[in-house]
Parts: C-alpha cells; structure tokens; sequence
C-alpha cells in the first residue's frame, strides 16, 4: 500500500509538473507573438527634399580640411595650442552666415573651446544643447596607414583621417546644419547652444568643465542635451539583420586604484616565506577570481534587446521577449565574452605592475594598478568594498587614483519626449534601422554636464561594422562620405524637430510649414 501512495504521490507530481510546464511554454509563446514594438515610422527624409543636404564639393573640401589640423590631445593640460587656435580661426571663417547672424553668439571658452548660441524666438522653450570636440588622439603606426591621418583624403567614397570618427565630423556635421538653417532664412523657435569642448580626449577639464562652470554661472538648464556615442551598428548585434542604432542613455563610472607591498627585501639566496611580489599577485589573482557581481537586467542593457526583440530571428527573439524567464541564462552568456561582459557588470583589468630592479635581488616594494569600469546600477563605494572583502590581506595598500561615479540615467522609451524625438530623428535618416536604448563603457564629455541636463544622450550618427571599430583611436579611422553627408542631415532634422514643444513629433518639410 505504501508503494501505490508514493506512486500516486509521484503521479501526480509529473503531472503537476507537466502542466506546468505547458504553462509556462503558452506563456512563452504568447509573449513571443505579442511583444510590443518600441519603434517608430516617421516620414523618411529623401535626397530630392527641398531642404536636403547633399555633400557636395565644398562641403566635403571643408570637412577634409578640418581633418588636417593636427589638434592632438597627449595628457592633460599638454596639447597642441596652436593646431587649437588654428582649427577656430577655421571655422569662423568657414561658415560666414554663422558668424554673421544677428541670431548666433560666439565665444571662446577655457581659450580654445568654443561655445555658441544660436537664440531661438520663443524664450518659453528650454534650450538645448549639441556637443562635440575639436581634440583628437595621437597617431600610432603612421607608415601603417592607408591614406596619411592628417590629410583628410577622399579614397573610394571614404574620407581618411584622425577625427573622422571622433569626433570632427559631429562638429562640421552641426556646423553644416546651422549654417544651412540660417542660409534658408529660418530662425528656431528654441534656442540651441553648439558646444565644442577643446580637451575631451583627456578628460575635458580645461574645455567641457568650463563650458558647464559658465553656463551654471548663468543659471541655464537645458532640456537636452547630445554629445558623442555609440552608432548605428551594422552587425553589431546577434539575431538582428537590420542596422540597429545605439543611443547611450547612460555611462559606466570608473575607478582607478593603486595596490602596493612593502615588504623586507634582501638578496635573492636567503627569501622569506613570503615576498611583496607575491603578496600583491594573489591580491590581483584574488580580484580576477572573482569579478564583480553581473548586474544584467538591472541597468538600461536589458532594454537593449527588449527594444529590437520583434525583429530578431526567432531563437534570438523568444529570449528576448522572455527575459523575465530567460535573464539568467542570457546574463550567463554575456559573461562569456569581453565585449559583452562589459555590459554586465563592474569591470577589472590589471593595467600596471611594477616590482624589482636586479635579478638577484628580492624586491622590497610592488606596486600594481587596477581599472574599474563601474556599471550603471554600481558605486565607487560598492566597488571599493568588494575589492577589500576579496583582498582580504592589510599588507595590501590601496589608494585611490582617480574615480567617477557612473552617468545618471536619462529617460528613455515611450514616456519620453526627448528620447522619442531623437529616435524619430534617427530613423528619419536611417528609415530602415532600429532604435535602442544602451550605454557607453567608455566617457565623454557629457561627465560635466550632468548638472545642466537630466536629459544627456550620447549617439554617432553614422553606421558601423565589427571591422570599424578598431578604428576608433586606431589605425585608418575614416567615414564614408555618405555617412558626414548623414550627419549633416540628421543634426539639420533634430534642430528643425526642436521648433515645437518637447513631445512626440514628426519632422515636416518646408513645404509643408
């Protein structure tokens, strides 16, 4: 008897299961046929518009002249002054309806950076602000390229040259927009400030903090603000054939630490038990044992894929609209590879490491240094405490270098005015791509400008493949002249999208104002 009532038990318990099981499949499957798209259809923006933007010949000789002066940033507060002064002279000269415009304001800030403000004529409207910078890195490997970085060459429907990417063609693209606008006779409703950092490239402290330091001083508060970011990826996402455009709602924070040992030195024949050498490697091999917690689906990165999920091939799209039941498993993924465990969790690489000075002699001192990239939903605080629990060791000293708290999050989706205007935008210009929320692992300049916006979204509008982006800060960096001509025309969009009140609107053309 006792063995028919476990069989009955059991019986029952598979078929509890069981319907379970379907359950939650019918679930799955209703979810999967029933999940809402988060994009949009605005009217597309077409070459025979009236008010289009063709990169024409002038357009383009003034972008690649742009490219030539050598504006490089090496470390902070050592740049190249006179490339600076060079490039803004430049421009003034370059866009005279611009400068000329009763409309516009210029002035030079932190002496090389540029602010303007172009006043719109309803001072009710909160202005906004698009921002950019003139610095760019120093080459590397300069025989290695395919055109020379400074030239600013036209090959093969490709302009070459360090800033094509990062981040000249947003600056010259904005320009172009302005000068375009106000050449047509139009004056913005809202006013529109243009802010061109000179030093980004090395933390912004002499360019984009001033620039803040002088609009807080004036008592502005921007609606929103655009700065540089992730494109529009093309294949950058598995499961997604159509290009996908990145709009970065928020930036992973950073923390720098130095780690360091002293410990009895002496000659190399007569070691103590234990060194300051390996005292401090298994302090890092204790840090790289255990990463910091993956933190996927609690920051905007879960909405990363919710917001392309119904066009995704079906695999792809049944994990996607299904995260409440599938996240472990997606986040387990994402931490099997570096690209992608960057948008999981607080990052740690081991950058520096410095012991010893003779072969035979044991070193009395070591010395490491650790990088942190903190996401979104973490803390220097959170990040500190987790590396001294793992440590674990009071003969490890550590100190801290540097540090930033990551980007407040900027609304984003449906409820957003902002956000849902710089999608219709995008996708004004990109009429076949998808639009979705994410953020940056690396910063910008936006870090200075947290006080003005709570608003700040951080977008390259032009497309990328996996083999462009090692040209970001390296080798051939360059932009396809159809993508400046993108540009420009995207920036002219959202200034025009910007004459109405900040709500969901479409961008008509002349014709129809």
């Amino acid at each position: 008897m006792a063995t028919v009532g476990i069989q009955r038990t059991l019986f029952a318990a598979l078929k509890l299961l069981t319907v379970l099981l379907a359950l939650v499949l019918m679930i799955v499957v209703i979810t999967t046929l029933t999940f809402p798209s988060y994009q949009t259809s605005p009217p597309e923006c077409k070459t025979t518009d009236p008010d289009f933007i063709p990169a024409d010949e002038e357009r383009l000789a003034r972008f690649s002249s742009a490219i030539q002066f050598q504006t490089v940033s090496y470390e902070r507060g050592v740049g190249t002054p006179q490339e600076l002064l060079k490039f803004v002279r430049f421009i003034q000269d370059g866009f005279p309806t611009i400068h000329s415009s009763p409309l516009v304001r210029r002035e030079v800030v932190g002496n090389y950076s540029l602010l303007y403000r172009v006043e719109g004529s309803d001072g009710s409207l909160e202005p906004y602000m698009l921002a950019s910078h003139l610095d760019v890195v120093p080459i590397t490997q300069e025989t290695d390229w395919e055109a020379p970085p400074f030239s600013g060459q036209v090959r093969d429907g490709y302009i070459y040259g360090r800033g094509t990417l990062d981040d000249k063609h947003n600056v010259m693209g904005s320009l172009e927009a302005v000068e375009f606008l106000l050449s047509r006779g139009h004056e913005p409703k809202r006013t529109l400030y243009l802010a061109f950092g000179h030093d980004e490239e090395i933390g912004g402290h002499f360019g984009a903090k001033v620039i803040s330091d002088v609009l807080t001083q004036r008592g502005e508060k921007i609606a929103f603000i655009l700065d540089e970011g992730t494109p529009v990826g093309d294949g950058l996402m598995p499961g997604v054939d159509k290009l996908v455009a990145l709009v970065s709602v928020a930036e992973k924070g950073f923390l720098q630490l130095r780690l360091e040992v002293k410990e009895e030195g002496g000659h190399a024949s007569m070691p103590r038990s234990e060194s300051a050498i390996g005292i401090l490697s298994r302090a890092i091999s204790k840090l790289e044992d255990n990463p910091h917690p993956n933190l996927f689906g609690t920051g905007p990165e879960m909405r990363t894929l919710e917001y392309v999920a119904t066009e995704m091939t079906l695999p792809y799209r049944i994990l996607t609209a299904n995260l409440w039941l599938f996240s472990p498993l997606v986040a387990w993924v994402y931490a099997r590879k570096p690209q992608t465990n960057a948008f999981a969790r607080t990052t740690t690489a081991v950058t520096r490491f410095n012991a010893g000075v003779k072969d035979n002699v044991i070193s009395p001192e070591a010395v490491a240094v650790i990088d942190h990239r903190i996401h979104p939903m973490s803390s220097v605080e959170e990040v500190m405490e987790h590396d001294l629990k793992v440590i674990n060791d009071p003969r490890v000293k550590i100190n801290v270098i540097n540090s930033l708290e990551p980007a407040p999050t900027s609304p984003y989706g449906k409820d957003s005015p902002t956000y849902m205007l710089l999608q219709e935008t995008i996708q004004q210009i990109y009429p076949d791509a998808l639009v979705t929320p994410t953020f940056m692992i690396a910063n910008t300049d936006t870090r200075h400008y947290w006080n003005l916006s709570s608003a700040i979204y951080r977008f390259n509008p032009c497309v990328m493949t996996p083999s462009d982006l090692p040209r970001f800060h390296g080798l051939n960096e360059r932009i396809s002249v159809r993508d400046y001509e993108r540009v420009m025309n995207f920036y002219y969009h959202l200034i025009v999208n910007m004459d109405k009140p900040l709500e969901v609107k479409r961008h008509v053309h002349d014709e129809d104002l």
